[in-house]
């Protein structure tokens, strides 16, 4: 349907463009019309025309103006201009107004229908697009909160900020390097600081999740996550990497604010923990301060800033050293973590060269914990005596240099044992799946099959495989038949059926499409060539 206003002040002008329009478009268009300058404009207003037909002069305000007043308040109106006047001006004016066509009048019926039509291609056009606009931000709509979820999981998953969490971020638009967490809990009722029935109030969040999404979006912007337990986990990006005293005071009551609302509009209570404005790969240092906020505090807003709740270091202790450190153990990489290692001591050594017991102690509680992370990472066994010669060899040495070699060495070595224990993991699981296959090509063997030949989940092998291989599980099998069936074309006198049917391939069809695939000529093609 398309809304057609004719704005002229000649009855019979307007009577004549009626009966050809209905006649040529029928109940495809409602048509209205106005005689005045300002009666046209009024009726611009209620009518929301797609289309205006105007004439340039008319009583009162010109047509001119009359487009000026109505484009202003119409952005998509569709104008086409008749006149009487063939004038220069009114022309030039009615194209900086976007104006489709100037018509002088007599006009032709013709060329009325012929730009009518041309006004409603650009119309369906536009609705077209607008359609699908509408239809890719539903998706999004849709879509969103899934993205949100996934980066608030990434965050908490991973020891560090995971590549998957940076795509997350990226897809989401989020700018910010910095941001903070926020964790709301709902309960029935605060006892000793504690909400009761967080199993009654995790289905009521889950009742209420659309409509909670909603009110957190409208009071921070933030990403927020999906119901866990009776909390749910809520980023906000944040443009610097600390909060002052007056911005988090005003978040504060904010906050605080906001929880009464939440109290108002649904069941249950609800209080909110802050976490410290960390970097993005830090996103979990904020969560646990969130949470640990709420511990310890007694009221409906905690933030982690107001109650002391880090571990606050003497000044210039390389605490960033330390914790880049143990981050490059946690990866294996022994080169960073002995360079790390190496920046610590050197530290300890200049600062505190009178302080040969604490430098001992120091690198004992390091080497400990590295070996700690070493054992948690798996495939290494724990033996208990395993230190024995630790303590009388770090306490019977004297020397900074020889303490530091010992140091860096250890350091190296127990990073080196959690990179081969990954690769060499990989390695026998790989090389065992391969051995499996290779044995067993020509029967019907299944991803889940060797998933659990080998005891790993068929989505952990899939992704373990194509990592260690360059190809994925099916391209690896097929590529297998296709050598076997290579020497059987150039050994046997076999048909191409039968040795279709001993490399694993139920369909001879099949076969010769995969074989020409990988070959470039077909088993036929292959065998005559020999």
């Amino acid at each position: 349907m398309y809304k057609i206003m004719i704005a002229d002040d000649e009855g019979i002008v307007i009577d004549s463009l009626k009966f050809v329009l209905e006649k040529e478009f029928g109940k495809e268009c409602t048509i209205e019309f106005a005689k005045t300058g300002r009666s046209v404009i009024e009726l611009a207003e209620n009518f929301r025309p797609d289309i205006s037909i105007m004439d340039i002069q008319m009583p009162g305000i010109n047509g001119i103006d009359a487009m000026k007043e109505i484009r202003e308040k119409n952005k998509d109106v569709i104008f086409i201009v008749m006149s009487a006047y063939d004038k220069f001006d009114y022309a030039t004016e009615a194209i900086k107004l976007g104006v489709l066509d100037y018509i002088t009048k007599p006009m032709e019926k013709n060329r009325i229908i012929s730009v009518v039509k041309r006004a409603m291609a650009i119309i369906d056009k536009e609705r077209a697009r607008r359609s699908n606009d509408l239809m890719i931000m539903e998706k999004m709509e849709m879509v969103i909160p899934m993205l949100e979820s996934g980066l608030i999981y990434s965050i908490f998953l991973q020891n560090k900020f995971s590549e998957d969490a940076y795509n997350y971020k990226n897809i989401l638009g989020i700018k910010e390097e910095y941001g903070y967490m926020m964790t709301v809990v709902c309960g029935e009722r605060d006892e000793d600081s504690n909400l009761t029935n967080a199993v009654g109030s995790s289905v009521r969040l889950q009742n209420h999740y659309p409509e909670l999404r909603s009110y957190i979006k409208d009071f921070c912007g933030g990403i927020v996550g999906n119901v866990m337990s009776n909390k749910i986990a809520v980023l906000v990006p944040y443009d610097k990497p600390e909060m002052d005293y007056s911005e988090r005071n005003a978040l504060i009551e904010k906050t605080r604010e906001f929880t009464r609302t939440l109290q108002r509009k649904l069941s249950g209570d609800f209080k909110i923990g802050i976490g410290g404005v960390k970097e993005f790969s830090k996103m979990n240092e904020s969560y646990d301060e969130a949470l640990q906020a709420l511990l310890n505090a007694n009221g409906r807003v905690a933030h982690a800033d107001d109650l002391d709740l880090r571990c606050d270091y003497e000044e210039n202790y390389p605490a960033e050293t330390e914790a880049r450190m143990f981050e490059l153990i946690e990866k294996g990489d022994y080169v960073g973590a002995g360079n790390a290692a190496g920046q610590f001591f050197d530290w300890m050594s200049s600062t505190f060269s009178d302080g040969l017991m604490d430098i001992r102690l120091k690198i004992l509680e390091f080497v400990i914990h590295a070996e700690h992370i070493m054992h948690d990472k798996g495939g290494n066994r724990y033996e208990f005596k395993s230190r024995t010669d630790y303590l009388p060899t770090v306490m019977g040495t004297e020397d900074l240099e020889v303490l530091k070699k010992w140091f860096l060495d250890k350091i190296v070595e127990t990073t080196q044992k959690i990179e081969n224990n990954r690769s060499d993991k990989s390695e026998s699981l790989i090389e065992k799946a391969e051995n499996y296959i290779n044995k067993n090509y020509m029967k019907d063997i299944s991803l889940d099959d060797i998933s659990r030949y080998c005891n790993i989940s068929s989505y952990y092998f899939s992704k373990l495989f194509k990592q260690e291989t360059g190809e994925n599980y099916v391209e690896y099998l097929s590529r297998v038949r296709i050598e076997n069936a290579k020497k059987m074309l150039t050994e046997s006198e076999a048909s191409i059926k039968e040795i279709s049917y001993s490399v694993g391939f139920s369909d001879p069809n099949y076969f010769s499409r995969a074989f020409k695939k990988y070959e470039g000529v077909s088993p036929t093609e292959y065998k005559d060539a020999l």
